[in-house]
């Protein structure tokens, strides 16, 4: 059991003891007196429509703790849940709130971009570690590169990029271009058109609030293109992929990232049926630290978990492996940040390591939706589309 109490301004603090039933006494894994604990501020969207995505990020965490007992380096384990609303100014009040009241040794989490480009410069100038599990924007993986951060997901580009490749290889030469209006939208259109060498025929930006894709759909139907390329996170995703079935359009390829996955997927259904996407991970991959979450994931929480959760998990092995090299003695910067990049922990997706810039170096997917036996659907490989891939950026960091 996890104890949970409310906070106003930070929102659901979640204490865990050896087991899972008492909050951690937060001391001093920077120096403090009492009991020694490690304090995690966990950053994710909670509210409106993308608030699955921040759902699969936490509890991907929380399963992370389950593993270890409650405990991180063989310290009790205490979460402060931040919920971010998707504003970044809220991000902001909440995170500083976490850092500077609650004294949090380590920011986690973050879903998009925007929260993130919001919250590092508070959080790394107070030299405080920032690891996000998710968002991974190109402004911080080249000359941005930042000795206090890490991500344990990918670069932007990067997986989008991995999607460019698989239409080169598919040998699909027109393909019509559709993402958000911001960093990680302009991200995803920049790593898809970095490996594919056809004829982008359209690349429209829409708003981050987008529900109905009416008009271009009737674009997409002018065009005639080879494929569709999109990034649509939550439920911009949802929505996209219904209408897209609806309008007839299932016969043109859909490829995309982030778009049709097992956060999106419970809503989308049968719509969503053989799309495709690319990721680093997806619930079937067989290695044992994959086989052991998804299993007692699903037993715990119910749904299918989504590479959120996955990169998220990952973070909890990260920071637990990096803890206990230091003896959980976290003031020593240093120290903590070479037992960080060492990431010596089993991930769920396999091989992994941190570059130059503190992105991951892993191998990328070519993943389809599939519905399984059970009823529920999930992503599942194609294909190994790149391996032991370093993000573009990672030359340009000037951190060594």
């Amino acid at each position: 059991m996890v104890t949970i109490g409310r906070r106003a301004l930070l929102g659901t603090t979640l204490g865990t003891g050896a087991a899972l039933a008492m909050p951690a006494v937060r001391a001093g894994a920077q120096g403090g007196g009492g009991s020694p604990g490690v304090k995690i501020g966990l950053v994710a969207v909670l509210t409106g429509p993308q608030a699955a995505l921040g759902t699969q990020l936490r509890d991907g965490f929380l399963q992370g703790l389950k593993h270890l007992d409650g405990k991180l380096g063989g310290l009790p384990a205490e979460v402060v849940v931040i919920d971010d609303e998707l504003r970044p100014e809220v991000a902001v009040t909440k995170v500083r709130a976490a850092i500077e009241r609650d004294k949090v040794d380590v920011v986690a989490g973050v879903v998009f971009s925007n929260i993130l480009a919001a919250i590092i410069r508070p959080v790394t100038e107070s030299g405080t570690f920032l690891i996000s599990t998710n968002a991974g924007p190109s402004t911080l993986a080249g000359r941005g590169c930042n000795p206090n951060f890490f991500t344990t997901s990918y670069n932007n580009d990067q997986v989008h990029s991995v999607m460019g490749q698989a239409a080169q290889d598919s040998g699909y030469r027109r393909v019509f271009v559709m993402t958000p209006n911001y960093q990680a939208g302009r991200d995803a259109a920049a790593g898809f058109k970095s490996r594919f060498k056809g004829e982008v025929v359209d690349e429209v930006y829409v708003p981050l609030t987008q529900l109905d894709f009416s008009a271009e759909l009737a674009k997409i139907a002018a065009a005639k293109p080879d494929a569709l390329f999109t990034f649509m996170p939550g439920g911009l995703g949802v929505n996209l992929v219904r209408q897209y079935r609806q309008a007839g359009l299932a016969n043109i390829p859909f490829l995309s990232t982030f778009t049709v996955d097992e956060a999106t997927l419970p809503a989308q259904g049968e719509a969503a049926l053989g799309f495709y996407s690319a990721a680093s991970w997806a619930p079937n991959m067989e290695n044992a630290a994959n086989l052991k979450f998804v299993r007692d994931f699903e037993a715990a929480y119910g749904y299918v978990p989504a590479t959120y959760a996955a990169q998220s998990y990952d973070s909890a092995m990260l920071l637990d492996s990096a803890i206990r090299k230091v003896g959980g003695r976290m003031a020593d910067k240093d120290a903590f940040r070479a037992a960080l990049r060492a990431a010596d922990f089993r991930s769920v997706r396999g091989p992994f390591k941190f570059g130059a810039n503190h992105y991951p170096v892993q191998d990328f997917w070519l993943c389809q939706v599939a519905k399984r036996a059970d009823g529920k659907f999930q992503t599942e490989t194609v294909r190994k589309v790149l391996e032991n891939d370093t993000d573009p950026y990672a030359a340009e960091c000037r951190m060594r």
